[in-house]
Formats: structure tokens, sequence, C-alpha cells
């Protein structure tokens, strides 16, 4: 029986499991650097068009008819400078971070990618290009998919544990992973705050959410600066913290290099980082280490959640 998307509203109920976070730690935070700049929709690349999303030229649309120079000034900008504005804060408090990479931009910065492979970063795959995987066929897609595996390895050392559609999934993706196999889990999902398992096609598969609530995309909408953002995002941690002592969590934080990589917002970057390092029982880790953790505390138990 081919596996079907399904809406589920119920979820845990209201009872989440243990986590069993490492050190009896109240709060598990991941830090996701999405790395697209080299891989968005180009004239280059055979697009009608140029796409601006979610950098300085957003208000005036997701797209440009034709090409648009300073638009991809902006794009540029993330990969030549602010890329490595965001790896300093984290290599000077030596903490990790996980990439939500597209491969096509892996292979455009050799230098990047060097720094990401050395550093121990884990990548979870953001497809090979950033293109909308919900209009692609079931055959393009899986191309994609063997595409994105391929050249990350290539570029970083190692093929991606875990997947997350730039623009969200089709109703193939699901299955399409877990039919290439490799994955330990994808993260395309908004509806949690704690990993869950479904079962696909008789096979297990590791959920693990991902927010757009406590991401550097807000500053596209609404928040002005970085002191805005840290608020924010602080907050999101403050409240996951006290519900911790009783419920552990889970939190993302969402990065992108043309936007938290300007000095004007890594500053509120700094900000954060600095306050979640004075703060005990906070596990600040890698999404593989999350995964690799919830398969071991919290096994599949034979049926994925509701199911």
């Amino acid at each position: 029986m081919r596996y079907e998307v399904r809406r589920d509203f119920v979820g845990y109920a209201g009872n989440p499991p243990d986590p069993k976070w490492p050190d009896g730690a109240r709060l598990a935070v991941n830090f996701v650097l999405n790395y697209e700049e080299g891989s968005e929709p180009s004239i280059q690349d055979g697009e009608g068009h140029t796409d601006i999303a979610l950098s300085e030229a957003h208000g005036l649309g997701q797209t440009v008819e034709g090409r648009d120079l300073a638009g991809e000034s902006l794009f540029e900008y993330g990969s030549r400078v602010g890329f490595w504005r965001i790896l300093r804060l984290f290599q000077e408090r030596s903490l990790p971070m996980t990439l939500f990479g597209c491969a096509l931009a892996f292979e455009r910065n050799h230098a990047a990618s060097a720094a990401i492979k050395a550093a121990g970063y884990d990548v979870c795959s953001h497809g090979w290009r950033w293109i909308k995987h919900y209009e692609l066929s079931e055959a393009e897609e899986r191309e994609h998919i063997s595409k994105a595996i391929a050249t990350t390895e290539k570029m970083i050392g190692e093929r991606p544990l875990g997947w997350y559609c730039r623009y969200g999934p089709g109703l193939n993706t699901r299955r399409l992973l877990v039919e290439e196999g490799g994955f330990l889990y994808d993260s395309d999902y908004y509806g949690d705050e704690l990993p869950f398992w479904v079962t696909v096609e008789g096979k297990p598969q590791l959920v693990v959410p991902y927010t757009l609530t406590t991401n550097d995309g807000k500053y596209m909408s609404g928040i002005g600066n970085a002191e805005q953002w840290f608020t924010l995002v602080r907050d999101g941690f403050d409240m996951l913290y006290r519900e911790g002592k009783t419920e552990p969590k889970m939190m993302s934080v969402g990065l992108h290099m043309r936007l938290t990589g300007q000095p004007a917002r890594a500053v509120g970057l700094e900000r954060l980082l600095d306050y979640m390092q004075k703060q005990s029982g906070v596990w600040i880790t890698r999404r593989v280490d999350i995964a690799r953790h919830w398969i071991k505390t919290n096994p599949y138990p034979g049926k994925g959640l509701n199911e």
C-alpha cells in the first residue's frame, strides 16, 4: 500500500515522552544555518526570473523577471561574507551547528564546504537546488534527491543524514526518502516540538520538527533590528527552559547567511549564544545528534504516532 500523507491533529495529546537528554538537560537547542546561496532560482540556472526571497529586496516581491544583478549580489553576500562571520561566532564559543545545505550551493563554494567539513558540522540536505519540490514529478524528485546526496558527499565528505525541503515537501517526498534509504530523519514538519515516528510503507521514519518562529526570516516580516530578534528568540528559549524542568523540550533556531550574516543582525546572534551558554541544563547540539539520541532512547514503537 502506497504511503499517504495524512493530517494529525492529536500528536502526543499533552503527554510527550521524556527525551532523556544527555546529563539531564532541560532543553536541547539546535542552531540551523541555511546554506542556499548559489542554488536559488536564477536566469543562469534555467529559470526565467531571479529569486530574491529572504533578502533585503524581499519587500519588492519573491521574484524579479529577468536577471536582477542587485538581487544576485544580496545572495552572494551570504556566501562571501555572512557565512564566515557566523562561522566565527560559533567557533569562538566552540559550539556546534547544523547546515540545511543545498548541494549545488556547496559545489559553488569549495572554501566554505571545506570549512564546514573541518568544523564537523552535520548537513541536513536542503535538496540539490532551492526549488519547489511539490512541483516536481516523482521521477524528477527522485533524481534531485540522488544528486543532493552525491554532491553533498563529494563536497563535505559524508552523505547527509537528514532532509528538509526548501519551500516545503511534496506528497511523494517522505516516501522517496525512505525508498532511497540512508536518512536517519527528515525535518519537513512544523507541527510539534519533539521528534516523533511515522510509518512509511511498513518502515519507520523519524521526524525531527523544525520551526519558522525562532528564525531570522522574521527580519523580513516585521522585526526591524537585532534586539527585537534576540528578545523573540530569548523569550522562546526561556519558556521552553521553564517547561523543561518537568517536561524536557527541544528548540530549533534558524539562520540565513545573507540575513544574520549582516553585522547589524549578527550582534543579536552573538547575544543569544552568550545568553544560552550562561544557563545550566542546556544541550546545544547538532540535529543529527538529536536524531541519534531519540532513536536510542525512544525507539520506533512498531507503529507511527496515532497510527
